[in-house]
């Protein structure tokens, strides 16, 4: 514990991967004052096409006030109900 999952599209190299998740444990050891052995990390690539189904609107819209970071895309669920 602490378990982190990145969702993104496809096309990002084992080497991007890598050093992000590199800078995540890092940081999560430092500011939370976990040991390495406690952090896992995982990558789950979502297509393009899937990805307002499967992430925009559960994850994103579903739990806009639960978000520690609201994206500068797409609509708020308040914009959502005034533009159907």
């Amino acid at each position: 514990m602490p378990h982190v999952i990145v969702k993104l599209w496809p096309g990002k190299s084992d080497d991007q991967k890598c050093r992000l998740a590199d800078a995540i444990a890092r940081d999560v050891t430092d500011i939370l004052g976990y040991g390495d052995d406690a952090v896992s990390i995982l990558f789950d690539e979502v297509a393009p096409g899937d990805w307002a189904e499967r992430v925009h609107e559960p994850e994103i819209l579903g739990r806009w006030n639960d978000l520690a970071k609201q994206p500068g895309y797409g609509a708020s669920p308040v914009d959502q109900r005034h533009h159907p």
